[in-house]
């Protein structure tokens, strides 16, 4: 794997400084969680000083060691994996579930017998029932213009009991607000940026769905409120990338 060094300059620059945990976090060393606990466990070096607060301000040219080894901005990877139904998207489980994590180790295995694995994680998440296409990388910078920017569309296909008419496809189009899913929590406004038909049976129908935002159970919760059950959710697209051949469980290495 490709390694550039970050080395630290004589007067580190007076802009654009983050919490060295972050930092830490963006070379790809290990997650931004875990590297804050190896800075208040004492493992960080920074500027040739120890330090125990997570936010100290580093730059990102800085010269950074954890346990006495330089942290160098790891090879930028980016991966898909069509997620199978029963797999929860989570680095660990506490009740012991097979994580999307523990398939991307065995998949990586197979495809690269021998090499390490480089720190990464997945882009979003699909609950345990969903399936479909699930990004990873390590690349945290474009992790995060992927999530937060709504041009980067998400397209669903759907199988629900019974079937919704033009005007409630329409209302998904449109918008409306679905009941919290705690109670205490606040109303929250949901809408498709396209919802149609796409195959129908005699007692259930496949939809498809594209969604510009990441809301909790979106899907789900909006048909819930039209009174219809989701029986299957497949993620088939996010932004350019599609699920294609792609069999439950398999990841490929893709470009951006």
């Amino acid at each position: 794997m490709t390694l550039m060094a970050f080395r630290s300059s004589n007067k580190p620059p007076k802009q654009g400084a983050h919490g060295v945990a972050r930092v830490i976090s963006k070379r790809g060393y290990c997650s931004r969680s875990q590297a804050e606990k190896l800075v208040r466990e004492g493992h960080v070096i920074l500027r040739g000083k120890p330090v125990h607060d997570p936010e100290s301000p580093a730059y990102e040219n800085d010269e950074i060691l954890v346990d006495g080894v330089p942290v160098t901005a790891s090879e930028f990877v980016y991966f898909a994996m069509n997620k199978p139904r029963g797999i929860v998207t989570t680095a660990s489980d506490e009740k012991g579930r097979k994580t999307v994590m523990d398939l991307f180790r065995e998949e990586f295995a197979k495809m690269y017998p021998g090499k390490p694995m480089p720190h990464i994680a997945p882009i979003g998440r699909l609950d345990a029932a969903s399936e479909g296409l699930l990004l990873f990388t390590n690349d945290t910078a474009w992790a995060d213009r992927v999530l937060t920017d709504a041009t980067h569309l998400k397209i669903y296909r759907v199988q629900v009991k019974g079937k919704p008419t033009a005007a409630e496809l329409s209302q998904m189009e449109k918008g409306f607000s679905v009941p919290p899913r705690v109670f205490g929590e606040s109303e929250e406004f949901m809408h498709a940026e396209r919802a149609i038909l796409h195959s129908e049976g005699d007692r259930n129908c496949w939809l498809e769905i594209t969604l510009s935002e990441g809301k909790n159970r979106e899907i789900r919760r909006m048909l819930a409120h039209l009174g219809y059950e989701v029986m299957r959710l497949m993620r088939i697209q996010f932004d350019k990338y599609t699920l294609g051949d792609l069999k439950p469980g398999e990841i490929r290495r893709i470009q951006v």
